[in-house]
């Protein structure tokens, strides 16, 4: 029988907690590198794509053929900025969260296959290793209740205190001040977009 959530309803405009993790909870990110080009990665899928001036780029005599070259992989490149909304995220060792927003209706399967596929295959190729990376099929819950929707970004850019605070789910904090601080200094995470201090992908 199916695990709970992997059996998914998709809605047009519907909005939805994603996460996965690492297969038998291995780590997905080892170091900054891994984060930064995870991040990349969502920021090349979800920025809206120029195609008009890339094709100039490209028809341009004077731009080399490095250029050409990296004007062609953008424009092969998929892109979802007119088909996902990312409203928070984070980032942990061996996990990840998103609450996100579909515009289309089969939006999220083709958002995160092909992140979790071009991911996976630079996890592997840096570290010769070969195989699957996360665990199973993402999992995807429908946003339908307001409370929930409310509740969700609090919970995702919470979700790193695990590091430090790891029963801050049961509200045993015994270092207010210290989990503050980094939660504000946590970088991989929407917390400080939210903060004003820089923008999502």
């Amino acid at each position: 029988m199916p695990s709970k959530n992997r059996i998914k309803t998709y809605l047009k405009n519907g909005y939805y907690h994603i996460y996965n993790r690492g297969v038998n909870k291995q780590p997905i990110f080892n170091d900054e590198q891994d984060y930064g080009v995870f991040l990349s990665y969502l920021k090349e899928y979800l920025i809206p794509k120029n195609e008009k001036e890339l094709q100039e780029r490209l028809a341009n005599p004077q731009t080399n053929y490095k250029e050409k070259d990296k004007i062609l992989k953008i424009l092969r490149l998929n892109n979802f900025a007119d088909e996902i909304k990312l409203l928070a995220y984070s980032l942990m060792p061996n996990h990840f969260h998103f609450l996100i927003k579909q515009i289309s209706e089969m939006a999220i399967d083709k958002f995160m296959n092909s992140l979790g596929t071009r991911y996976t295959m630079f996890f592997n190729k840096k570290r010769g290793r070969s195989g699957v990376l996360f665990q199973g099929l993402f999992r995807a819950i429908l946003v339908d209740k307001e409370p929930y929707f409310f509740y969700l970004p609090y919970y995702i850019h919470l979700n790193p205190l695990d590091l430090v605070e790891p029963r801050w789910r049961e509200g045993e904090i015994k270092d207010y001040q210290k989990a503050v601080s980094f939660l504000e200094n946590y970088r991989w995470s929407s917390h400080l977009d939210y903060l004003g201090q820089k923008n999502l992908p």
